[in-house]
């Protein structure tokens, strides 16, 4: 992170805190279920080369989120933070987009030498039309945004969250060609102070559309099998078929020749390897996390949808 003073607007020193990427490959979850949604959440328009959002505040102490389209200009100051380096990351005037108030992400640092973080007054000029102050989403409750961010927890934590999945259960086929896989130990779906997680763990692998169809015409699913993971395997199926909005799945690096999968939708969010499980969770199941086993059906779903799915450049 740097904290030095930085010019980037109207003439007024910004400590820059920290900032993100809003890309299709890249973006907070917190803000939407894709890129698009995502821009929308900040009434920008969702341009393909994407932004950089440098989140500090003014020399009052005010929060403010600077919007730039010099994107490779934040990707090098992130990447050199994540290094333990410094970066004096001042983005040029030209490169500004807009100054949005307040901040879209919980930061847990302030600017030395300037008040505590607090919203900016109202612009008096603006006549009552200021946007609102951005702000995090409340963790507190369950929602959309706390089930996005329960994904990317898992996703930085996956061999955490592995390790509570036992392998034969988790790569054994059930009965009736589906696999499923349960695991034990609650935790915070959310992370940094979201929901905990359900002691149980449970999950199907839905198999394909016949399968599920002949099953269903046979006999009742099994009871382990909760009708949202069912949708949300289905939903993540139509994705090949009829690409959903940029951003909606998304494939990065994971150990080995694996990729990470990271795939929303209406109500559910997933978070898979493509040599593993997956693990979903549904807005209707606050702070629960499910697991897919791999079966037949999933190790076929991710590589697909990895083959579909932006990637950061």
């Amino acid at each position: 992170m740097a904290g030095t003073d930085n010019t980037v607007a109207d003439d007024d020193a910004l400590y820059v805190l920290t900032a993100v990427l809003l890309t299709p490959a890249q973006f907070p979850s917190v803000l939407g279920d894709d890129y698009p949604a995502a821009c929308a959440a900040l009434n920008l328009e969702p341009y393909a080369e994407g932004y950089g959002l440098v989140l500090g505040q003014d020399s009052d102490g005010a929060r403010w989120t600077v919007v730039v389209d010099d994107v490779s200009l934040v990707a090098v100051a992130i990447a050199s933070w994540d290094c333990g380096m410094e970066y004096d990351l001042s983005p040029d005037d030209n490169s500004v987009v807009c100054a949005l108030p307040g901040w879209p992400l919980a930061v847990a640092v302030a600017a030395p030498g300037v008040s505590a973080p607090h919203d900016p007054a109202p612009d008096p000029e603006a006549g009552g039309d200021d946007l609102p102050p951005l702000s995090p989403p409340d963790t507190d409750v369950w929602g959309p945004a706390q089930r996005r961010m329960g994904a990317d927890a898992i996703a930085l934590q996956w061999a955490v969250w592995r390790e509570q999945i036992d392998d034969d259960t988790a790569f054994a086929p059930a009965a009736g060609g589906d696999a499923d896989a349960a695991g034990g130990g609650g935790a915070d779906a959310a992370g940094g102070g979201g929901a905990d997680a359900a002691a149980a763990m449970e999950g199907t692998d839905a198999g394909s559309d016949k399968e599920t169809d002949d099953a269903s015409a046979d006999s009742p699913p099994p009871s382990v099998t909760h009708p949202g993971v069912r949708r949300a395997l289905a939903e993540a199926h139509a994705y090949v078929g009829a690409p959903p909005p940029p951003g909606r799945v998304r494939s990065s690096f994971a150990p080995g020749d694996a990729r990470m999968i990271r795939a929303d939708g209406p109500g559910w969010s997933m978070v898979a390897r493509t040599d593993d499980i997956a693990f979903l969770l549904l807005d209707e199941m606050p702070g629960e996390i499910l697991t897919v086993g791999r079966g037949t059906e999933l190790p076929k779903l991710l590589k697909a949808l990895d083959a579909m799915a932006v990637r950061p450049s």
